[in-house]
């Protein structure tokens, strides 16, 4: 029977991808594992692979598609012995028509090392055409696999989950089930009653909108303007900024620190950095002892390292640390995670590196999903002060401006000092302005005797 190949979710909170390049063609043989298309989500491009294997039938969306719906049809694979033709022709049921039809489809998984949280929720259960399954087993365990592979297991009358996968992240695939029944395998178990379904919970009211397109144009002359349409990416910052805007109440806690102990400490560092391969093995940035020092006051002010939900309040163990950085049409967050127990030499060069994928849009969605706070730093474009928006499900998100020499007064007399003003902006929800000041305190504590951040 033909297998369908659907748009894969490749985040949880993706809803539809640019399918960016087919890597196979029509008539090509692919087999598990085997890398068949680039997806562009809002952040990233990702590879994606086949689960099942077969001869690709049909590709049903062209390459450079914008636009296209999770689990939306976008390629049709033959089985082997299968009439590619046949298959072709009779693959992209409906759903309610495949169900009925027994035409099964096959997700593809994205390929990486090794799943993410986020990867999970994003295989959980879903509704529609070639969704990813799982079976819960008495241990509270599941068992993903693929549709081709439940419904052989059932006419085999198996158990699903006593099938060990080998499939990416381990879902049960065709193989799997065809090497059970060659080997023996455990029946399924009999069918418990369905519980009775739990009542609705009413949708959310509607967020409201802005102006109306028409509403908006009408205040401007025919002919002196131009229409850019939104990506993805400009989508997603207005929707979770708006989000942010709407449901969380901000307040702003700002201070000044010095910073020339920070400087001189940096270039002794960097002065005394081994080579490496001809070049200095790290080169430390202003920014990434602020990272680090965040990091820390988190660790010392452990009431602030949290995010809020509606029935309580989760108390992070590490501090990972988003770090804004600007790409063409936007910008990402990339993620130093447990950032207080590393050095800040390893801080520096992950850096480096996940800014870099994050400019060619090559970061994994564990790389820039999640985290515990974030730092935005637009002192190396001069501004002196800002208030950032806090990105859910942060609580806090500091605005770091640019250090520049200010007159400060010691002891009765004015000196000249590197000055640097941050801002925090806080979710008043489960960070109050007591709590807020402290952690900000102890991030000036580290700032202004940096020597505690190597010790």
């Amino acid at each position: 029977m033909p297998i369908n190949i659907t748009m894969p979710a490749l985040s949880p909170t993706m809803e539809e991808g640019n399918l960016a390049k087919w890597l196979v063609k029509e008539g090509d043989k692919v087999k598990a594992g085997d890398v068949i298309a680039e997806i562009e989500t809002d952040k990233a491009t990702m590879e994606v692979e086949a689960v099942d294997e077969g001869t690709v039938a049909k590709l049903v969306v062209p390459a450079g598609t914008e636009a296209v719906k999770v689990n939306a049809l976008i390629a049709i694979l033959a089985e082997d012995g299968e009439d590619v033709g046949a298959a072709a022709a009779g693959g992209g049921a409906s759903p309610a028509k495949a169900e009925a039809q027994d035409v099964k489809s096959d997700q593809v998984a994205v390929s990486a090392a090794a799943p993410s949280s986020e990867a999970v929720v994003a295989e959980g259960p879903r509704v529609g055409n070639g969704s990813p399954r799982s079976t819960s087993t008495g241990d509270g365990k599941r068992t993903f696999s693929s549709p081709l592979a439940r419904r052989l297991a059932k006419e085999a009358g198996l158990d699903i989950a006593a099938i060990s996968g080998s499939g990416p992240h381990g879902r049960v695939v065709k193989s799997d089930v065809e090497k059970a029944v060659a080997g023996g395998a455990k029946p399924a178990p009999a069918a418990a009653a369905a519980p009775a379904p739990a009542a609705t919970p009413a949708a959310p009211a509607a967020a409201p909108k802005g102006m109306s397109d028409e509403a908006v144009l009408k205040n401007f002359a025919e002919g002196s303007y131009e229409l850019v349409p939104h990506d993805g990416m400009r989508k997603t910052i207005a929707k979770r900024l708006q989000e942010s805007k709407q449901t969380i109440p901000h307040f702003y806690v700002s201070l000044d620190c010095e910073l020339d102990a920070l400087l001189a400490l940096r270039a002794q560092l960097n002065a005394s950095a081994p080579e490496k391969d001809g070049k200095p093995a790290f080169k430390l940035s202003v920014n990434d002892m602020v990272i680090k020092a965040l990091a820390l006051a988190l660790r010392d002010v452990p009431d602030a390292n949290v995010s809020w939900t509606d029935s309580a309040m989760v108390k992070h163990k590490h501090a990972d640390v988003g770090v804004a950085v600007s790409i063409p049409g936007g910008l990402i967050t990339p993620i130093v995670r447990s950032a207080e127990l590393k050095s800040l030499s390893a801080i520096s060069n992950e850096m480096k590196d996940l800014g870099a994928r994050a400019k060619g849009r090559k970061l994994k969605p564990e790389e820039y999903q999640g985290g515990t706070t974030a730092v935005s730093n637009m002192g190396m474009m001069g501004v002196k002060n800002f208030a950032a928006v806090v990105n859910p499900p942060h609580a806090t998100i500091l605005a770091v401006g640019a250090g520049e020499e200010r007159v400060v007064v010691k002891k009765g007399e004015m000196k000249i000092a590197n000055v640097m003003t941050v801002t925090l902006s806080t979710d008043h929800r489960c960070v109050d302005g007591a709590l807020g000041a402290e952690l900000l305190g102890a991030f000036k504590r580290y700032i202004e005797n940096p020597m505690s951040m190597l010790v």
